[in-house]
């Protein structure tokens, strides 16, 4: 194996001092021309690549941004730190990823010093579940930070999914084929109520139809099975609007269980358009939301505030609604 070149190897090639080298590398004190081109040299002929921590000091600047997020495995998650991280990358960061897997002050506690382990530019936090709200409360004022998220908090810079318009229209959409009302599978919330239910309920209420009594899932797609089954049920359940796509398929599955058809007896709508949405049976009617825009965009505010410009502390973006087979007017 071809041994990997260290900064004593770059002296001894050079002629000189570690020290030197080490000045030459920081830029931390003059060094003679002569003595700077001999370690240049020495540091291309043995492809020395210097350490992160001496970039940083080179620099005098930190180049690592901190993501941190309260799950990486789900779709919306996976897809928003995707952004960030092609969008830190091309700017000449790295990203570290932190998870938070709980509000427990200990484990949360742990993450921030995780994060904070290293010399920070800024931190970027996935505020989707109460893991990422108490870690946005936890992260030092001097550092700069940006929230992602699909309801506005006007207390940090944020990058924005407006879900709760997003979710008006999909219950706007069901009540215009001729539903008398909508019924609703809730994810678990960020906070006592999210937008995507707070715009279902709002778009009920301004139509003048019942508000049904939201039934309650998990992050777990099998968790929907269960009630899909208690809502065919229900004769008079005609159209459901799910937190989101993998729900929703599991509450497809259970209204498939207990005998009826979706669309033909259910209409079924999902949120985020995951990738196997399309490829369901039925084609999911759902919401489209750019999570990895919405990572570049988050990136984005955070370099402003990294580099102390005044501008926008929000940035947003409807999600757009996307018609396919599993939505049609009630029988």
């Amino acid at each position: 194996m071809t041994k990997v070149a260290t900064i004593t190897d770059v002296a001894e090639r050079a002629g000189v001092s570690v020290p030197t080298v080490s000045r030459v590398l920081t830029g931390a004190a003059k060094v003679s021309p002569a003595k700077r081109e001999a370690v240049e040299a020495a540091i291309l002929e043995l492809n020395y690549r210097p350490s992160g921590a001496a970039r940083v000091l080179a620099s005098r600047r930190p180049m690592v941004i901190s993501v941190i997020a309260g799950d990486t495995s789900r779709y919306g998650y996976a897809e928003a730190i995707r952004g960030v991280e092609e969008a830190a990358r091309a700017g000449g960061y790295t990203v570290m990823i932190t998870v938070v897997e709980s509000t427990d002050a200990d484990e949360v506690e742990r993450a921030i010093d995780a994060a904070l382990s290293q010399p920070l530019a800024g931190v970027v936090v996935l505020k989707f579940d109460p893991p990422g709200v108490v870690a946005l409360q936890r992260i030092p004022p001097e550092l700069p930070v940006v929230a992602l998220s699909g309801v506005r908090d006007a207390s940090v810079p944020q990058a924005l999914l407006d879900e709760a318009r997003a979710a008006e229209e999909v219950t706007e959409f069901l009540l215009s084929l001729g539903h008398r009302t909508v019924h609703h599978v809730r994810v678990p919330p960020s906070r006592k109520e999210d937008g995507r239910t707070t715009g279902w309920r709002r778009a009920l209420r301004r139509a003048g139809a019942a508000v049904p009594e939201p039934f309650d899932a998990t992050w777990e797609a099998r968790s929907g099975v269960a009630i899909g089954e208690a809502l065919a049920a229900d004769d008079d359940v005609t159209a459901v609007f799910c937190g989101n796509d993998e729900i929703a398929m599991g509450v497809i599955r259970g209204i498939r269980i207990a005998g009826k058809r979706v669309p033909e007896d259910i209409s079924v709508i999902g949120f985020d358009d995951h990738p196997l949405a399309e490829l369901w049976s039925p084609p999911l009617t759902t919401v489209r939301q750019d999570f990895a825009g919405m990572g570049r965009r988050g990136f984005d505010l955070l370099l402003a505030e990294i580099e102390g410009r005044d501008g926008k502390r929000l940035s947003s973006e409807r999600p757009r609604l996307v018609v396919r087979e599993s939505t049609a007017p009630p029988r």
